[in-house]
């Protein structure tokens, strides 16, 4: 067997190891790639400004990127602050027995269909009385301790997290290129052509990609707060918000934003009743949120995924499922650019045996 090709291999499955092993500090490192990335233009911008006839050091330009950074995020907490508020005040003035015939008068509509039309020989109530027992039963065996440890342990993690990536993160803005450079030292020269060749593509491709989510958050933030603006939704803005950072998640965030839409504007709405109301509210939202939809799958996925990665939609679309396969969300949000790093390699690797006569050598 050539020799070569038994390395990469080796490298290969050695490298899937490591990271499945090592997930977290491999997605620390992730985010804290795709981080910099983000943050690098505006870091050189600050960089370039003179102040007494100096530039600006580094670190206080990394600084003060991530002081916009924090004020980003503090606009977007501030942006659910009065939604959250409203949410508190609907619930402290609502009455338990008023939201209790709320709720079950869709299920006692459904027994009475089912019984007039002798679809069921169950008598009246059946359906109520099934599931508050089945929700009873569902609050009596959740164990409360264990959800706050596991509560406390997330929160635990999430800081941790937030702290590797902040650290991480700065220095690679700090030695500007530092991950390229070592990758490069680490290859030996008879493969140096091949490598630099599929990392240029790499890059390339990655950072289209990443344009393209940008892009496409935009729109989606864009066409979901105008139209239920039109529409007359409260809090479209704050709802589109939400919707545009769901979308990452491919084909279950459009779902995700829709109903935190009709949650939202049925919560806004004070009336909890299967009224007309609510029913023409709830198509007003899903009309939105479809039309966003297919606006996203016909015109700014393909572009995205098909330009962006140079891949057919059919082929997104399996590889988004194995990623969900392996992984859940994080690889449904992951499947892409991983799945691009490894069609770029295999695809440098076997032009490198057709055309380099290293890759040739026999053992």
């Amino acid at each position: 067997m050539n020799r070569t090709l038994a390395a990469i291999i080796g490298f290969v499955v050695l490298l899937g190891i490591a990271v499945w092993y090592f997930s977290n500090i491999f997605a620390y490192l992730t985010i804290s790639i795709v981080l910099a990335t983000v943050l690098r233009p505006l870091t050189n911008q600050i960089t370039r400004f003179q102040i007494f006839g100096g530039k600006i050091p580094r670190f206080v330009a990394i600084l003060s990127s991530y002081v916009v950074v924090i004020a980003v995020l503090s606009l977007f907490v501030l942006l659910f602050v009065p939604l959250i508020s409203e949410q508190i005040e609907v619930l402290n003035s609502l009455e338990f027995n008023v939201v209790y015939d709320s709720f079950v008068a869709p299920l006692r509509w459904l027994e009475q269909f089912l019984i007039d039309n002798n679809l069921t020989e169950q008598g009246s109530g059946f359906i109520v009385n099934s599931t508050r027992s089945g929700l009873l039963e569902f609050i009596q065996e959740i164990n409360f301790t264990d959800v706050l440890n596991h509560l406390l342990s997330l929160t635990g993690s999430f800081f941790i997290g937030v702290l590797a990536v902040t650290f991480i993160t700065f220095f690679l803005l700090y030695e500007n290129g530092i991950i390229r450079r070592q990758l490069i030292a680490l290859i030996p020269n008879q493969y140096f052509e091949v490598f630099i060749s599929g990392l240029y593509k790499i890059e390339r491709l990655l950072s289209n990609f990443l344009l393209g989510i940008l892009f496409q958050m935009f729109s989606i933030f864009s066409l979901a707060s105008i139209g239920l603006s039109i529409v007359g939704v409260n809090y479209a803005v704050t709802i589109a918000v939400f919707a545009a950072i769901a979308n990452l998640i491919p084909y279950l965030g459009p779902l995700l934003g829709g109903i935190f839409g009709i949650l939202v504007a049925i919560s806004t709405s004070g009336d909890f009743s299967f009224s007309n109301e609510n029913i023409l509210l709830i198509i007003k939202v899903f009309s939105v949120f479809g039309a966003v939809q297919a606006i996203d799958n016909i015109v700014l996925q393909p572009l995205i995924f098909s330009k962006s990665v140079k891949a057919h939609p059919l082929e997104i679309f399996v590889i988004i499922f194995v990623g969900a396969t392996v992984a859940g969300i994080p690889g449904m949000i992951a499947a892409i650019p991983v799945y691009t790093v490894l069609r770029v390699s295999s695809t440098e690797i076997y032009a490198g045996f057709n055309q380099y006569r290293v890759f040739k050598s026999k053992s």
